[in-house]
């Protein structure tokens, strides 16, 4: 729509609707005036795209506490290399899946389209992972496959962000990617919380087996996440309306600031390539975390695997309370410090997450009988257990053959448990505190500093990069700790995370003058 020109003082031009409003031209400002019923309406669609973009988040992080107890229930051939690869697969699809619906998004220029087929196929993929232990084996693959294809619907998270850039004004788009930023970092965290509300369901549940259905604690996240995409499905049909501001980018802009943007050219692409490579670490690293705890926690302490899930989620629950208020306390923060500083001083404490969360001490490990049956557990003594004793230190614990449940403890086939201390319970809170704190202050800023590296420009592509990096890394992360906790135990794998993050640190620092916003790139690089 080609805008005309009016008078500032028309008593009619703030009744219109966005699309048909003119500009009002000053000597130094653009402005685009909307009635208070079309700005509810533009922000009760992005409200919308907050709500899709936790539920995508979600759908990754709500199953990570009980897939490996549900991944051995379905498929005994699994071990944790395979876990590794289940648990990557989300990312994968939605690696895949990003630059799809994006391109759709921009070749259609709609982004109801390819939201609506792609929370179909989260609601379908959902279903497929609830009813995985109706399928032939091996289970343990069609388990990947849904997992894939759940990540494929979440491939929408680049849509939902170029949408959320389009629909903000330059002043607005800021805040609104911190807020989402936001919303995708609690949905990674409370995901395991909603796990914990089906575990007084237990294994078994409720099963109606005239469909095959089973409701337990292991299928019951997959049905809830299909219900809440049923949900956002309506909200999208029913509520959610396209509305864009202007070209300009924004409702008030100042021309004197766009023509110099214009002259100063293009964005900084290694700055934004170097952003890219920090965000694909701050993902790594809690791919790494969201992993490995369940495993972790079952070979040091010798939970159940019904004890796993709901304390995992515990801790997970309060991480995600924690990061709430961690997030609260970055806008307030923002406001006084740097925001390169303060994402500096974020890594330093996820390094020393990663280090506290190494083992050490001399008490040792819970172990796993040699030669046991893969079903057979380690429960406390009885007149019906025997004890091997392996070493002087070790005292092992077995059950008789015919028990069905799943071993705890670290199994006698793993190398590394000879020589591993057990993690100490307050350390590993210890670890999981500084973690809670330095992701969600890493993730926000990053997101923050990204928008002010790109500028008063169409953030859709670049998000969609930005968002396939992410993907990246955690389709990566969970392979690459699945393969070294297997072979070399905790102590090596927590280690080497370590050891990306003080990469990451000394990256941050070569690069931290070319990290500057869009209009003060050429006065920061001519000092």
């Amino acid at each position: 729509m080609a805008p005309r020109r009016k008078n500032r003082g028309d008593p009619d031009e703030r009744s219109r609707l966005l699309q048909s409003v003119p500009p009002i031209e000053s000597s130094n400002s653009v402005q685009w005036w909307e009635d208070d019923k079309d700005t509810r309406r533009r922000w009760w669609s992005i409200r919308i795209m907050y709500l899709t973009m936790f539920l995508s988040s979600m759908g990754f992080s709500i199953v990570v506490s009980s897939v490996w107890p549900f991944l051995r229930k379905v498929d005994h051939s699994a071990d944790e290399s395979f876990l590794g690869w289940v648990v990557a697969a989300y990312s994968l699809g939605q690696l895949v899946a990003s630059p799809v619906f994006g391109g759709w998004a921009n070749l259609r220029d709609r982004t109801k389209e390819p939201l609506l087929v792609s929370i179909v196929i989260n609601v379908a993929a959902n279903t497929m992972y609830s009813y995985v232990h109706a399928f032939p084996q091996p289970r343990g693959v069609y388990m990947l496959v849904s997992r894939a294809l759940v990540g494929f619907g979440a491939g929408n998270v680049a849509v939902v962000r170029s949408y959320a850039s389009a629909a903000t004004t330059l002043s607005e788009r800021t805040s609104t990617m911190a807020t989402m930023s936001a919303f995708q970092a609690i949905g990674f965290i409370l995901g395991p919380v909603l796990q914990t509300a089906f575990v007084p369901l237990g294994e078994n549940g409720i099963e109606w087996k005239a469909i095959q259905l089973s409701i337990n604690m292991y299928t019951g996240p997959g049905f809830l996440s299909a219900i809440l995409g049923i949900i956002n499905i309506l909200l999208l049909i029913f509520v959610f309306k396209e509305c864009k501001v202007a070209d300009t980018a924004g409702l008030v802009v100042n021309s004197q600031e766009i023509e110099k943007s214009e002259e100063e050219g293009t964005v900084d692409y290694f700055a934004v390539a170097a952003t890219n490579i920090l965000f694909f670490v701050i993902l790594f690293s809690f791919a790494i975390f969201e992993t490995i705890t369940t495993p972790l926690t079952i070979v040091m302490y010798a939970w159940t695997q019904s004890q796993a899930v709901l304390y995992n989620g515990i801790i997970l629950g309060c991480l995600a309370v924690q990061s709430v208020c961690v997030m609260i306390a970055i806008r307030i923060l923002s406001k006084r410090f740097n925001e390169k500083r303060m994402m500096l001083v974020a890594f330093f404490i996820m390094l020393g997450s990663f280090i506290m969360l190494i083992p050490y001490g001399n008490e040792p490990i819970p172990h796993v009988a040699p030669g046991l049956h893969p079903a057979v557990n380690i429960t406390t003594p009885s007149p019906h257990h025997q004890n091997i004793t392996h070493s002087p230190n070790i005292t092992v614990l077995t059950t008789p053959p015919a028990a069905t449940t799943p071993p705890r403890g670290c199994p006698w086939e793993y190398k590394w448990c000879d020589n591993t201390p057990k993690l100490y319970l307050g350390q590993m809170f210890a670890g999981f505190f500084l973690l809670g704190l330095s992701y969600p202050t890493s993730n926000v800023l990053s997101y923050a500093m990204y928008s002010k590296i790109l500028g008063p420009k169409p953030q859709g592509t670049w998000m969609g990069w930005l968002t396939a990096s992410g993907s990246l890394a955690r389709t990566l992360g969970p392979v690459f700790v699945s393969q070294i906790y297997t072979n070399y135990g905790p102590q090596i794998a927590f280690g080497a995370a370590g050891g990306i993050v003080l990469v990451a640190i000394f990256w941050l620092l070569a690069v931290y003058r070319r990290l500057v916003p869009f209009v003060e790139r050429n006065k920061i690089l001519s000092t």
